[in-house]
C-alpha cells in the first residue's frame, strides 16, 4: 500500500465541511488539513470535488448471502458507486466465511420469514449461528405479496425475539396488511424502517407523516430503500422531505437486477442525486449514506467517518456530473443532469475505483 493525498477538495468528514487534504499512508488516513506538502505515490486532484468517508449502504442484497434471485457481487454493487461497506437486508444464505471472503465491508439482517402468519424462530436462531458477529439483526418481509401475514402478531413476535437479544429489526413495509402507524409503534431506537416512502395503502403520507415523526425522535430509523421506481414513490418522498420527515439514512437495496438499469447507473450515488433533487439539503443527503449510516449499524467506530487516524475509506464525488431519469410505478418521473458521480473509492487504503 502507497502514500495517496487528494488534494483541494471540499472535504466532508461525516458530520461537517472543510477545505482540506486528505493524506493516506497505508491503510490509515494520517492528516486531514490545508495545504499538505507530502512526498506520496498518487496524488488526485479534487479540484472542485467532494471528498468523503467511503459510502455506506445499510440495504443490499449480497451474492451467495441473499437469494439466487436477488445477490449480486457487492464490489461491482458498492465500489462505483463510492461505497465501501454495506449491510445485506435478507440473509438466508452463505456464512460468516463467506461474508469474510468480500472487499466490501459487511453486516447482516438475517431474514426471518412469515409463514401461516407465525414466524420460525428456531430457524432465524441457526442463520445468526451462521453470520455470527456478521449478524446485527434481523428482517422481516411484512408484506402480502411475499409473507404469508394478515396481521401484527409475528412483528410483534420478531421485535421481542430481537430486542432480547440486542438486536436491531428492519421492516420492509410494502404492501403492509396494517398501518404503518402499528408498524412503526413496535420499533425501539436502532429499529429500522425500509422502503418508508412507498405508495402503498398503508403509506407514511396517510397521517401527514406524524408517526414517522414521532418515531425518528425515538431513535427509529426511517430508511430510504429506494430500490429503483420499485419501492418508493417520487411524491410521497417529495412530501416526506417538504414536511420535515426526510429520510434518515439512503439506502439502495441494490440487487442483480436492478444495477444500472434503474435510472441510470444505479447505485447509491443516483438514490443520493434523487433525494437531493426533491429537496433535501446536500448536508442531510451525506449525513445519510456516511454517519448516520454507519450508527445504523453499530458501526460509527469503524465506519462513515473522514478523521485522522481512521481506516482509509475514502470516496471522492463529483456532485453535479451524472445523468439520471427514473419514472416510478405510478407515473411519477425525475431527471436530470447534476447527479452526484463517484470518481474515485480508496478501501483500507487501496485504490479499487477510479472514474
Amino acid at each position: 500500500m502507497a502514500k495517496i493525498l487528494i488534494k483541494n477538495g471540499r472535504v466532508w468528514d461525516g458530520e461537517h465541511f472543510l477545505d482540506a487534504d486528505v493524506l493516506i499512508d497505508g491503510n490509515t488516513v494520517v492528516r486531514v488539513a490545508p495545504d499538505i506538502t507530502e512526498e506520496v505515490s498518487f496524488c488526485y486532484d479534487a479540484t472542485g470535488l467532494l471528498v468523503c468517508p467511503g459510502l455506506v449502504d445499510i440495504h443490499m442484497h449480497m451474492r451467495g448471502i441473499s437469494s439466487d434471485k436477488y445477490g449480486i457481487d457487492p464490489a461491482i454493487a458498492c465500489y462505483p458507486f463510492g461505497v465501501t461497506a454495506a449491510a445485506d437486508g435478507g440473509a438466508a444464505y452463505g456464512d460468516k466465511t463467506l461474508l469474510d471472503t468480500f472487499m466490501v465491508k459487511n453486516v447482516v439482517f438475517a431474514s426471518a420469514g412469515i409463514h401461516n402468519n407465525d414466524i420460525d424462530l428456531s430457524r432465524v436462531e441457526e442463520r445468526l449461528g451462521r453470520y455470527g458477529d456478521k449478524a446485527v439483526g434481523v428482517k422481516s418481509y411484512f408484506d402480502t405479496t411475499v409473507s404469508e401475514v394478515s396481521d401484527i402478531s409475528p412483528l410483534r413476535k420478531l421485535c421481542e425475539f430481537a430486542h432480547g437479544r440486542g438486536l436491531r429489526v428492519m421492516v420492509h413495509c410494502n404492501h403492509s396488511p396494517t398501518p404503518m402507524a402499528d408498524i412503526l409503534a413496535l420499533l425501539g431506537e436502532a429499529d429500522i424502517l425500509t422502503h418508508a416512502y412507498h405508495g402503498g395503502m398503508h403509506n407514511a403520507a396517510k397521517d401527514s407523516f406524524e408517526s414517522v415523526k414521532q418515531a425518528m425522535m425515538r431513535g427509529v430509523v426511517i430508511d430510504l430503500g429506494m430500490a429503483g421506481y420499485v419501492h418508493t414513490d417520487l411524491s410521497v418522498l417529495k412530501q416526506g422531505i417538504l414536511n420535515g420527515a426526510a429520510p434518515y439514512t439512503i439506502s439502495t437495496d441494490i440487487t442483480k437486477s436492478s444495477a444500472y438499469v434503474r435510472g441510470g447507473r444505479y447505485g447509491l450515488t443516483l438514490c443520493m442525486s434523487i433525494a437531493r433533487a426533491l429537496g433535501m439539503a446536500e448536508e442531510n443527503v451525506l449525513l445519510a449514506v456516511t454517519s448516520r449510516a454507519a450508527k445504523a449499524l453499530g458501526k460509527e467506530n469503524e465506519w462513515g467517518y473522514l478523521r485522522e487516524g481512521r481506516t482509509a475509506d475514502v470516496a471522492v464525488l463529483d456532485p453535479r456530473a451524472e445523468a439520471y431519469d427514473l419514472t416510478d410505478k405510478t407515473g411519477n418521473r425525475i431527471q436530470g443532469h447534476d447527479g452526484y458521480r463517484c470518481v474515485l473509492t480508496v478501501t483500507d487504503g487501496m485504490i479499487v475505483y477510479r472514474y
